[in-house]
């Protein structure tokens, strides 16, 4: 995976409490995720799985991706989840929000080039940890290595 898809994180800045918060979640699904492995979502979820995360693939188009069964949707999901990871347009993003808010997700995260106000804002109010334009595979690796 190129760098350009995930640029490296500003070393120049510390890792916030909410980074550090969803970085240490266990149970992540990622929204958006493809069966194509040279899609920056699926290289992402294969260093997470790797990091023993529980990656949940959520993408309508794909009946499993990564060997793992693929939700249409976040509210199919079983059980608990404990961050959300987004690979889709910032038009999506107050939707996938509004979804985490209603099934109490402690967090969403979206990947690097994806920015909403309107997602963050309904995050702020909900309470929830929040991130945007930043790659979590980078943060991850950055924080391991701190």
């Amino acid at each position: 995976m190129s760098n350009e898809a995930c640029p490296l994180p500003d070393r120049s800045r510390s890792v916030d409490a909410a980074v550090r918060r969803m970085l240490e979640a266990k149970r992540i699904a990622v929204i958006g995720l493809s069966d194509d492995p040279t899609r920056p979502s699926h290289g992402v979820a294969a260093y997470l799985r790797s990091a023993g995360k529980e990656i949940i693939p959520v993408n309508p188009n794909c009946a499993t991706v990564m060997g793992l069964r693929s939700y249409a949707a976040l509210e199919d999901v079983p059980g608990k989840i404990d961050v959300v990871d987004v690979f889709r347009r910032a038009e999506y993003c107050p939707e996938i929000v509004r979804s985490a808010i209603e099934l109490g997700i402690n967090g969403v995260w979206l990947q690097s080039g994806i920015r909403s106000d309107e997602a963050r804002d309904l995050a702020t109010r909900a309470g929830i940890d929040y991130v945007q334009d930043r790659c979590m595979m980078v943060e991850h690796r950055h924080l391991a290595h701190e």
